[in-house]
């Protein structure tokens, strides 16, 4: 016989939830339209209302080297969700989870040398190549 125990909260508070929330967000959105202020201009129709003529468009190349770097900080900061929610979790983990944590973060610090090392963090010109390219050029004006 299948157990028919009394639900705690009635059905019916979350259908009236519902619609409260849905006659609210009718009533804002309808205030903004009818009461909010409508103007045109000439700025109004550019994409940007600074005032600043655009001057081309606004798509750019980006280097592989950006997106390398956009993933990096992706994968570090999901790691730094792990860490943080082991934090909270320290007591009941105890020493295995210390130990879990600890050679978790050694991995991470070996990927963040060897990503140093091979040059993936890298920004802009080596200053190294344009000391040495500013030398040169002293020399040869010599």
């Amino acid at each position: 016989m299948p157990d028919k125990t009394p639900s705690l909260t009635p059905d019916w508070l979350f259908w009236v939830y519902a619609v409260l929330v849905f006659l609210l967000l009718t009533l804002i959105l309808s205030l903004s339209y009818y009461l909010g202020q409508r103007h045109s201009g000439e700025a109004a129709e550019s994409p940007y209302e600074s005032g600043i003529i655009h001057t081309g468009s606004a798509r750019l190349r980006f280097s592989a080297q950006f997106y390398l770097v956009a993933m990096l900080f992706v994968i570090f900061d999901i790691e730094v969700v792990f860490i943080v929610l082991w934090a909270l979790a320290f007591t009941e983990l105890g020493w295995s989870g210390y130990w879990a944590m600890l050679l978790f973060m050694g991995l991470l610090f070996a990927v963040l040398l060897y990503e140093w090392s091979i040059g993936a963090l890298d920004f802009g010109p080596n200053g190294k190549k344009i000391l040495a390219a500013y030398k040169k050029r002293q020399q040869q004006t010599q």
